[in-house]
């Protein structure tokens, strides 16, 4: 369709030249207007129309950035067009046919113009087709507003040189559509394709700075004319670059938001949410659930298959995930291989309903990781629902999570509902895990150094949290965070922790994830869910450029924000694979320079001052039985 108006369009544009040039060359009638200016000006809305169809097949969606940079030059040019061939045309005399038709085909024009600026500043491919169709709309733009200057000024003849380029315009027409590639035109591509680059933002800058140019010249030359067309086309640039700026800062929140392999939520904004979503359920008085879906043996695609293949179940589990949600369900992938969802205005009866839904629409149908590969893939999930199972977000999460290993640990690829009240006869006696805990975080110790890390982290948290005033159970609570801080390790190969060269930028990402595993072992264990946080929490930096949450100064919990200086002063002056022992004086150092970016400065100077006072002490080797252990 956008190539047969085109058509069209160069059919009646062919019947005016021929109207034209029997007229003056062989009647000898050069009255104007004439029938021939009727036919080239009714050529303009076809081409129009046809541009149109062409954009909206390349781009069905929205394309504001487009939009808006194709209308800010579009302003540009309208503005001179007004000043140098429209107002010209429009003053020359009183109002008659004479006059509209010239008015008319500088405004006809522009019209195309503005159009064929959108077509090209627009998202999608660029093949020959498409270099030689631009050229066309260029060409006759060109030619036809050196046509009307000409007639301004009253030098224009027939058979002058611009013959010549609305003919070469009107063969690359007939070129692009005769050319293979002309399918490919219409390919439909991407919004986000469209790219601030240097050069666009140069043409752009320009552009907005052609009304002002074009006042202080008239100034200069002592000839103002048109202000008010001026100072309309200022005050639409200025608009338009505001409404550019507001779609890059929107675009920004976007990317900042949005998983970029999956296109859901990030992490981090679905732990923003859920807060909001617990407060409207309180308010309204409604409930509320929380699902976490993890898809099984996801490890075994992963390494019998290869990461792209993770990928594409990633892609697809997520695509057939957010087919299944409603709009008002927060959506979000919480985990290398996990997804988060909040379901609000949510019974109880239906939570199970909808979690088999979602579970039965992941395994409807095998997932393709490779040209001739398919796979089955399910997922097992966990839930939890406000009030029942919690009141806080963490309490809403550790439930479901609780859940989740319910679901791996009856055999995957099913639902189980958060209970709660657990049944304590299920769950191993806490003392009893934490004994395991601690000997977990004393092998990861014996990996990096032959002296102790946790075990001093802890005792030196307990310390500061104590000269900081806290009360009691914070104290308890900072100095087993610090005691466990790094438990989430084990989870990481070992190879990767003793590797002294530079690490990969994979090995690099599996490093930053052991937060995440320390958290995720401890959220488990009963009355653990506070000491979990802070161990989720003990990579964070003040300034906010920390990981996993990218959390910054007081969003830090204190006991974490305890924790990290301690446990940057225990790595400092340990012998490790990767880093030679730094000297105490070297560390105070480290500490003071970080102060206030990656500490907070106020745990500094509390554990600067204990160590001033003698009370932070050195490192001690690590137990004996414990490095038998490890080997």
């Amino acid at each position: 369709m956008p190539w047969l108006f085109l058509g069209f369009s160069q059919v009646v544009y062919a019947v005016a030249d021929i109207c034209f040039y029997v007229s003056h060359n062989v009647l000898g009638q050069t009255a104007f207007p004439a029938v021939a200016d009727a036919l080239y000006l009714l050529h303009y809305p076809l081409v129009v129309v046809g541009l149109i169809l062409l954009i909206r097949r390349r781009t069905p969606g929205h394309d504001l950035a487009s939009v808006l940079d194709a209308a800010t030059l579009a302003v540009a040019v309208g503005m001179l067009s007004w000043l140098y061939l429209i107002g010209p045309q429009a003053r020359a005399g009183s109002l008659s046919l004479v006059t509209v038709v010239s008015v008319a085909y500088p405004v006809m024009d522009l019209a195309m113009f503005a159009v064929a600026l959108r077509l090209i500043l627009g998202p999608g491919g660029r093949p020959a087709s498409f270099v030689l169709l631009t050229a066309n709309l260029l060409a006759i733009f060109t030619a036809d507003t050196v046509y009307v200057m000409q007639q301004l000024s009253g030098t224009y003849a027939t058979g002058n040189f611009l013959d010549a380029i609305w003919l070469g315009g009107n063969l690359a027409l007939g070129a692009a559509a005769l050319h293979p590639t002309v399918r490919r035109v219409e390919e439909r591509a991407n919004s986000a394709d469209v790219q601030l680059t240097p050069s666009r933002l140069a043409v752009l800058a320009g552009a907005a700075l052609i009304a002002p140019s074009t006042l202080v010249l008239q100034f200069a030359l002592g000839r103002l004319r048109d202000i008010p067309v001026i100072a309309a086309a200022c005050a639409a640039l200025f608009m338009l670059t505001i409404g550019r700026l507001a779609g890059l800062v929107a675009d920004q929140r976007t990317l900042a938001i949005t998983d970029v392999l999956t296109g859901l939520r990030t992490r981090r904004f679905f732990g923003a949410q859920l807060p909001v979503e617990i407060a409207k359920a309180r308010r309204s008085g409604a409930k509320l659930a929380v699902l976490i879906v993890d898809i099984d043996h996801f490890k075994s695609i992963n390494d019998g298959y290869g990461h792209p293949a993770g990928d594409r179940v990633l892609v697809e589990v997520a695509r057939r995930l957010r087919e299944s949600v409603r709009p008002s369900d927060v959506l979000a992938r919480y985990g290398g291989e996990e997804f988060a969802l909040v379901v609000p205005s949510v019974s109880v009866e239906e939570l199970a309903a909808i979690g088999e839904r979602l579970r039965d629409q992941v395994a409807s149908s095998q997932i393709q990781v490779a040209t001739d590969v398919w796979l089955h893939v399910t997922v097992s999930i966990g839930t939890a629902t406000l009030p029942m199972n919690g009141g806080t977000p963490a309490e809403l999460i550790n439930t479901a999570d609780r859940a989740l290993y319910a679901a791996k640990a009856q055999g995957r690829d099913r639902v189980v509902l958060g209970d709660s009240n657990p049944d304590p006869g299920n769950t191993a006696d806490t003392a009893g895990l934490l004994v395991y805990l601690q000997r977990v975080a004393d092998e990861v110790d014996s990996w990096l150094s032959t002296s102790e890390h946790g075990r001093a982290v802890g005792r030196w948290a307990a310390l500061v949290a104590h000269s900081l005033g806290h009360d009691e159970p914070t104290v308890c609570r900072t100095e087993l965070a610090g005691r466990l801080h790094d438990v989430g390790k084990i989870l990481v190969p070992q190879d990767i922790w003793r590797k002294p060269a530079k690490l990969t930028t994979d090995e690099f990402e599996l490093v930053r994830q052991h937060p995440e595993h320390g958290y995720r072992m401890l959220s488990v264990v009963p009355d653990l869910v506070d000491v979990a946080e802070i161990i989720h929490q003990h990579h964070e930096r003040t300034d906010g450029r920390g990981y996993p949450l990218g959390l910054a100064g007081e969003q830090i919990r204190v006991e974490a924000r305890i924790v990290a200086v301690c446990d940057s002063w225990a790595a400092m002056l340990a012998e490790r694979p990767y880093q030679s022992a730094l000297s105490q004086q070297a560390a105070s150092g480290e500490l003071l320079r970080c102060r206030g970016s990656q500490f907070d400065p106020e745990v500094v100077d509390a554990f600067l001052e204990l160590y001033h006072r003698g009370q932070i002490g050195s490192l001690h080797p690590l137990n004996d039985a414990v490095v038998r252990s490890a080997s």
